[in-house]
C-alpha cells in the first residue's frame, strides 16, 4: 500500500508530463497493415479501376513489399489491367501485368502520416498504356495513404494504468521529424500527457 501511494504522489506530482524529442519507431509490418486495411482493401487487391466484377475492364494491384531506402517509402507490387471493350463476350482491347516501385515521401499533416511525392516505376516494361497506369497510381496513392498517428498516440497513452484512481488526457501531439531507415519509419514527437 505504501509503494502504491509513493507513485499516485509521484504521477501528482508530474500531472503535465512534456515529452519533447521523443521516438517513435513505427516498422514496416505495421505499415503493411495499415496498407492492407485501407488500401489493398478487395482480398489483397487495391483495384485502380473497375472492380472483381468486370472482365474487360479493371486494373489493380497486389502483393505489396514494404521497404524504405534514400528518406522514401518504397512499395513493390504486382500489376494486373485490362482496358478493353466486350464483343460478343470477348475483351478486345490493352492488357498487360508487370510489377511496379513505387517511391514516396512520408510526411506529418492533421494528426496523419501521409504521402507525398509519389514516384511510380514500372520494371522492365514501358508503353504508353503502362505510363498511364503509373501516372493513375502516383496519384491514387498520395490521396488516399494516411495512417492516424495522432489517434493510435491517444488511445495508447491514455489507457488506465493499475488500479490508481487517475487518468491521462494528451493534451498535445505534433511530429516534429520524420526520417526512414531501413526497418521503420521514425517520428521524433512532442507532446504533453496531462496526468489528473
Amino acid at each position: 500500500m505504501p509503494g502504491r501511494n509513493v507513485r499516485a504522489a509521484a504521477l501528482l506530482a508530474l500531472s503535465a508530463i512534456c515529452c519533447a524529442g521523443a521516438e517513435l519507431q513505427i516498422e514496416y509490418s505495421a505499415i503493411s497493415k495499415v496498407l492492407a486495411q485501407q488500401v489493398f482493401t478487395q482480398e489483397g487487391r487495391k483495384y485502380v479501376l473497375g472492380d472483381k466484377k468486370q472482365k474487360c475492364n479493371f486494373a489493380y494491384l497486389e502483393h505489396p513489399e514494404i521497404s524504405g531506402a534514400n528518406g522514401r517509402i518504397g512499395i513493390r507490387a504486382h500489376f494486373t489491367g485490362r482496358s478493353a471493350q466486350n464483343f460478343f463476350g470477348r475483351c478486345v482491347g490493352l492488357s498487360d501485368s508487370f510489377d511496379v516501385q513505387i517511391a514516396a515521401v512520408p510526411y506529418y499533416r492533421d494528426g496523419a502520416i501521409a504521402l507525398k511525392d509519389v514516384r511510380v516505376d514500372s520494371i522492365n516494361k514501358d508503353g504508353v498504356y503502362i505510363r498511364m497506369v503509373r501516372s493513375a497510381l502516383a496519384y491514387s496513392l498520395a490521396n488516399e495513404f494516411q495512417y492516424r498517428v495522432a489517434d493510435d498516440a491517444k488511445k495508447i497513452l491514455e489507457v488506465p494504468r493499475d488500479s490508481l484512481p487517475i487518468t491521462q488526457e494528451l493534451r498535445s501531439f505534433s511530429v516534429r521529424e520524420i526520417h526512414v531507415t531501413g526497418d521503420a519509419v521514425a517520428l521524433t514527437l512532442d507532446f504533453t500527457l496531462t496526468v489528473k
